[in-house]
């Protein structure tokens, strides 16, 4: 594991951590404050955090990371399933000594945020879900297709990105099928029972409009099954519906996103 200081007045660490065949970029801020881990989109950058972590300021102690073949540093693997998305999160965690912690995912970063929330209730302070995590059958046929077309179509400008890390080192195949996995965790009878058994305060923030790959009303059709999640796990609600769309939440209404990281931990019963 290397570190990197960057300078003598900042307790703030910055190194690899090694994980079954790779190791991820990691930035832990560190300080006595509530861990919150920040869990990336599909294919984003710990950098997208930015705004949020600056709302929520020095007070709370900030993890984030580049997953598998993300971002500039962390490595390849053989592995980039979703389950292998899951044990990352424990083995960051587990090498920043962090036993409990607030989770915030945005779009693949909430479905893995949501399993771990699930599976680990007597280590999540709380959960706050942006703009994923939705329990909806949008996966049929046509659209593992389309998927597959898209990311073709993407992969002809992809490798002149990449050194940039605002790419993926990962190629068409491994992130369309990345991409469809993602879509059988998201139907109703796979991702359902996982939101109904949550214990943990979890608050959404759910965008407008469109997002990457996706026509018409379709992601507002998606986000509609919050409706029904929302009815059966009283732990779980709605905490913001803002107008920015899916891919500039993080960046246009990051201020919704920092209140409902507030109002999770606020609810942590060992603090009362």
């Amino acid at each position: 594991m290397t570190t990197n200081n960057p300078t003598s007045t900042s307790s703030t660490w910055t190194g690899m951590v090694p994980v079954d065949d790779t190791a991820l970029a990691v930035t832990d801020t560190g300080g006595p404050g509530i861990p919150v881990v920040f869990l990336n989109g599909q294919f984003a950058t710990q950098g997208y955090w930015r705004h949020v972590i600056a709302d929520l300021g020095t007070g709370w102690r900030h993890i984030t990371y580049d997953e598998r073949a993300r971002g500039r540093k962390s490595g390849r693997s053989a592995d980039y399933s979703f389950e292998a998305a899951v044990r990352d999160v424990d083995a960051v965690l587990a090498a920043r000594g962090v036993d409990r912690a607030v989770l915030v995912g945005w779009s693949y970063g909430a479905v893995v945020g949501a399993h771990w929330a699930h599976r680990n209730p007597h280590r999540t302070i709380g959960a706050v879900l942006v703009d994923g995590a939705f329990p909806y059958d949008w996966l049929d046929e046509a659209m593992e297709q389309r998927i597959r077309k898209m990311f073709r179509r993407m992969n002809m400008f992809m490798p002149l990105l990449r050194p940039t890390g605002l790419t993926p080192r990962m190629n068409a195949e491994q992130m369309a099928e990345s991409n469809i996995e993602l879509g059988r965790l998201s139907r109703e009878r796979e991702l359902g029972p996982v939101l109904d058994a949550i214990t943990a305060p979890v608050r959404y923030v759910v965008a407008s409009g469109t997002s990457l790959g996706s026509k018409g009303d379709e992601q507002e059709r998606i986000r509609t099954s919050l409706d029904a999640v929302t009815a059966r796990n009283p732990n779980i609600q709605v905490g913001a519906k803002v107008t920015s769309n899916h891919g500039a939440i993080l960046k246009k209404d990051f201020a919704a996103v920092a209140t409902a990281v507030r109002e999770v931990a606020a609810l942590d019963p060992t603090k009362r």
